[in-house]
């Protein structure tokens, strides 16, 4: 893929998003990074026929990664913080430590703190 090529450059060429894909659950306009892996998130109709994302509580977030809601997710972050560490990644390109984060505007050690366990940096 030509190197200003983005998420959704990608997801159109496989084929586009099917029925049960959650476009929200992916950064459709961050730039391709080398090994890359885009995964796009499934839909779950609940019992009142509206859709959820099926997700594990459990499981980390990929910082890399991660959407904005899932980014918001993290404990002490709001859609303002969640804005300017997406900013920031396809601004500077991929995180190299979790601890990169502190380079962020508003995100600072007592934040970090705060959801660096529920965060990963492959």
């Amino acid at each position: 893929m030509p190197d200003d090529t983005r998420v959704d450059d990608v997801i159109k060429r496989a084929g586009g998003m099917t029925e049960d894909a959650d476009p929200t659950s992916v950064n459709l306009a961050q730039r391709l990074q080398d090994e890359m892996v885009i995964f796009v998130a499934s839909k779950q109709k609940g019992e009142g026929g509206s859709s959820e994302i099926i997700s594990s509580s459990e499981e980390k977030i990929s910082i890399n990664r991660a959407s904005s809601t899932e980014i918001e997710a993290l404990n002490g972050i709001g859609p303002s913080k969640a804005a300017s560490i997406i900013e920031y990644r396809e601004e500077n390109g991929p995180f190299s430590s979790v601890e990169d984060l502190v380079n962020v505007p508003g995100i600072g050690e007592k934040t970090l703190e705060i959801f660096k366990d529920q965060i990963m940096v492959p």
